[in-house]
Protein backbone atom coordinates (compact mmCIF):
# COMPACT_ATOMS: atom_id res chain seq x y z
CA UNK A 1 0.00 0.00 0.00
CA UNK A 2 1.61 3.12 -0.98
CA UNK A 3 1.30 6.46 1.27
CA UNK A 4 -1.53 7.86 -0.82
CA UNK A 5 -3.42 5.10 -0.30
CA UNK A 6 -2.52 5.09 3.44
CA UNK A 7 -3.52 8.61 3.96
CA UNK A 8 -6.63 7.93 1.97
CA UNK A 9 -7.86 5.10 3.89
CA UNK A 10 -6.97 7.13 7.39
CA UNK A 11 -8.97 10.17 5.93
CA UNK A 12 -12.09 7.76 4.59
CA UNK A 13 -11.73 5.93 8.50
CA UNK A 14 -11.74 9.23 9.86
CA UNK A 15 -14.51 10.92 7.98
CA UNK A 16 -16.91 7.63 8.66
CA UNK A 17 -16.09 8.23 12.37
CA UNK A 18 -16.82 11.71 12.30
CA UNK A 19 -20.14 11.18 10.28
CA UNK A 20 -21.05 8.31 12.67
CA UNK A 21 -20.58 10.64 15.77
CA UNK A 22 -22.48 13.19 14.82
CA UNK A 23 -25.41 10.99 13.52
CA UNK A 24 -25.29 9.28 16.87
CA UNK A 25 -25.83 12.53 19.02
CA UNK A 26 -29.17 14.05 19.61
CA UNK A 27 -31.07 16.37 21.56
CA UNK A 28 -34.09 14.11 22.09
CA UNK A 29 -34.43 11.62 25.01
CA UNK A 30 -32.33 8.20 25.00
CA UNK A 31 -34.35 5.50 23.44
CA UNK A 32 -36.18 3.68 26.07
CA UNK A 33 -35.15 0.13 25.83
CA UNK A 34 -37.46 -3.12 26.71
CA UNK A 35 -37.75 -3.81 29.75
CA UNK A 36 -36.42 -7.62 30.04
CA UNK A 37 -35.65 -9.68 26.98
CA UNK A 38 -36.07 -13.69 27.65
CA UNK A 39 -33.37 -14.12 25.57
CA UNK A 40 -34.63 -17.93 24.52
CA UNK A 41 -37.71 -16.63 23.24
CA UNK A 42 -36.01 -14.35 21.46
CA UNK A 43 -33.74 -16.52 19.89
CA UNK A 44 -34.70 -17.80 16.18
CA UNK A 45 -35.28 -15.89 12.98
CA UNK A 46 -37.09 -12.57 12.86
CA UNK A 47 -37.71 -11.32 9.03
CA UNK A 48 -37.44 -7.45 8.36
CA UNK A 49 -40.57 -5.94 7.76
CA UNK A 50 -39.44 -2.46 7.37
CA UNK A 51 -36.53 -0.76 8.14
CA UNK A 52 -34.63 2.42 7.49
CA UNK A 53 -32.72 2.04 4.41
CA UNK A 54 -28.54 2.18 4.53
CA UNK A 55 -25.90 0.94 2.21
CA UNK A 56 -25.79 -2.71 3.68
CA UNK A 57 -29.50 -3.51 3.48
CA UNK A 58 -30.94 -1.03 0.66
CA UNK A 59 -32.46 -3.12 -2.13
CA UNK A 60 -32.41 -6.19 -0.01
CA UNK A 61 -35.71 -8.60 -0.58
CA UNK A 62 -36.46 -11.95 1.39
CA UNK A 63 -34.45 -10.50 4.38
CA UNK A 64 -34.10 -12.14 7.51
CA UNK A 65 -32.10 -12.12 10.83
CA UNK A 66 -31.10 -15.93 12.41
CA UNK A 67 -30.32 -15.19 16.27
CA UNK A 68 -28.43 -17.61 18.43
CA UNK A 69 -27.02 -17.07 21.89
CA UNK A 70 -24.05 -19.08 23.11
CA UNK A 71 -22.88 -19.37 27.35
CA UNK A 72 -21.53 -16.41 28.87
CA UNK A 73 -24.57 -13.91 26.71
CA UNK A 74 -22.63 -14.25 23.76
CA UNK A 75 -24.91 -14.10 20.66
CA UNK A 76 -24.38 -14.87 16.64
CA UNK A 77 -26.58 -12.67 14.24
CA UNK A 78 -26.68 -13.87 10.89
CA UNK A 79 -28.24 -11.41 8.48
CA UNK A 80 -29.45 -13.01 5.19
CA UNK A 81 -30.94 -11.51 1.78
CA UNK A 82 -31.58 -11.49 -1.53
CA UNK A 83 -30.40 -8.94 -3.72
CA UNK A 84 -33.37 -7.26 -5.85
CA UNK A 85 -35.11 -10.22 -6.22
CA UNK A 86 -36.18 -13.33 -4.28
CA UNK A 87 -34.50 -15.48 -7.27
CA UNK A 88 -31.26 -13.95 -6.59
CA UNK A 89 -28.53 -16.14 -4.51
CA UNK A 90 -29.27 -15.71 -0.80
CA UNK A 91 -26.45 -13.30 0.96
CA UNK A 92 -25.40 -13.91 4.30
CA UNK A 93 -23.55 -11.52 6.77
CA UNK A 94 -22.49 -12.96 10.17
CA UNK A 95 -21.94 -10.78 13.32
CA UNK A 96 -20.93 -11.40 16.65
CA UNK A 97 -21.65 -10.48 19.88
CA UNK A 98 -22.39 -9.95 23.48
CA UNK A 99 -25.92 -8.91 25.90
CA UNK A 100 -24.70 -5.72 27.87
CA UNK A 101 -25.06 -6.95 31.27
CA UNK A 102 -27.79 -5.03 33.16
CA UNK A 103 -29.74 -3.65 30.48
CA UNK A 104 -32.83 -6.72 30.97
CA UNK A 105 -31.32 -7.95 27.79
CA UNK A 106 -32.40 -5.29 25.69
CA UNK A 107 -28.54 -3.91 24.70
CA UNK A 108 -26.52 -5.72 22.83
CA UNK A 109 -23.04 -4.36 21.01
CA UNK A 110 -22.52 -6.84 17.87
CA UNK A 111 -19.64 -6.65 15.82
CA UNK A 112 -19.15 -7.44 11.69
CA UNK A 113 -14.97 -7.23 12.29
CA UNK A 114 -13.23 -5.81 15.36
CA UNK A 115 -12.66 -3.77 16.91
CA UNK A 116 -16.05 -2.09 15.40
CA UNK A 117 -18.85 -2.60 17.47
CA UNK A 118 -22.54 -1.64 16.78
CA UNK A 119 -25.36 -1.21 19.16
CA UNK A 120 -28.23 -3.12 18.54
CA UNK A 121 -31.30 -2.17 21.17
CA UNK A 122 -34.19 -3.89 21.67
CA UNK A 123 -37.17 -1.38 22.47
CA UNK A 124 -40.02 -3.93 21.80
CA UNK A 125 -41.39 -6.83 21.83
CA UNK A 126 -44.78 -8.20 22.34
CA UNK A 127 -45.58 -10.69 24.96
CA UNK A 128 -46.33 -13.73 22.53
CA UNK A 129 -42.12 -12.74 20.98
CA UNK A 130 -43.65 -12.72 17.38
CA UNK A 131 -42.82 -8.81 16.52
CA UNK A 132 -40.29 -6.70 17.90
CA UNK A 133 -38.72 -3.18 17.24
CA UNK A 134 -34.56 -2.62 17.38
CA UNK A 135 -33.13 0.81 17.34
CA UNK A 136 -30.21 2.63 17.32
CA UNK A 137 -28.50 5.67 19.16
CA UNK A 138 -29.43 8.66 17.27
CA UNK A 139 -32.71 7.33 15.59
CA UNK A 140 -30.53 6.92 12.59
CA UNK A 141 -31.33 3.30 12.05
CA UNK A 142 -34.33 1.21 13.18
CA UNK A 143 -36.03 -2.18 11.71
CA UNK A 144 -39.48 -3.46 12.40
CA UNK A 145 -38.89 -7.12 12.81
CA UNK A 146 -41.61 -10.87 13.07
CA UNK A 147 -41.32 -14.06 13.10
CA UNK A 148 -43.41 -14.38 9.89
CA UNK A 149 -42.30 -12.64 6.81
CA UNK A 150 -45.95 -10.65 6.29
CA UNK A 151 -47.88 -9.31 8.87
CA UNK A 152 -50.94 -7.34 8.83
CA UNK A 153 -51.36 -3.26 7.82
CA UNK A 154 -52.99 -2.72 11.61
CA UNK A 155 -49.98 -4.96 13.52
CA UNK A 156 -47.72 -2.70 11.24
CA UNK A 157 -49.13 0.80 12.06
CA UNK A 158 -48.97 -0.08 15.31
CA UNK A 159 -45.74 -0.86 15.52
CA UNK A 160 -45.15 2.21 13.83
CA UNK A 161 -46.79 3.99 16.24
CA UNK A 162 -44.05 2.38 19.48
CA UNK A 163 -41.62 3.87 16.70
CA UNK A 164 -42.85 7.92 16.42
CA UNK A 165 -43.43 7.71 20.28
CA UNK A 166 -39.83 7.02 20.92
CA UNK A 167 -39.05 10.27 18.66
CA UNK A 168 -38.48 8.19 15.16
CA UNK A 169 -39.28 10.03 12.04
CA UNK A 170 -41.75 6.96 11.00
CA UNK A 171 -41.77 8.59 7.10
CA UNK A 172 -38.45 7.29 6.84
CA UNK A 173 -39.01 3.47 6.99
CA UNK A 174 -39.79 1.65 3.94
CA UNK A 175 -40.93 -2.06 3.98
CA UNK A 176 -38.73 -4.49 2.84
CA UNK A 177 -40.39 -7.38 0.37
CA UNK A 178 -40.51 -10.54 1.41
CA UNK A 179 -43.00 -12.05 -1.32
CA UNK A 180 -42.92 -10.98 -5.01
CA UNK A 181 -45.60 -9.28 -5.21
CA UNK A 182 -44.43 -6.64 -2.97
CA UNK A 183 -41.30 -6.09 -5.29
CA UNK A 184 -41.71 -2.26 -6.75
CA UNK A 185 -44.81 -2.17 -4.42
CA UNK A 186 -45.25 1.68 -2.65
CA UNK A 187 -43.82 1.67 0.28
CA UNK A 188 -41.86 -0.46 -0.27
CA UNK A 189 -37.84 -0.44 -0.74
Amino acid sequence: MTIFSRRLATLAISAFGLAFLVGCSSDTKPLALAPSVDLSRYAGRWYVIANIPYFAESGNVGSYFDISFQPGDKLTDVYNAHPKTLDAPLKSYTLSGYVVPGTGNARWRESPFWPLYLSYLILYVDLDYQTALVGYPGRGYGWVLARKPVIGDATYQSLLGRLKDQGYDISQFRRVPQTPDQIGKAGFQ
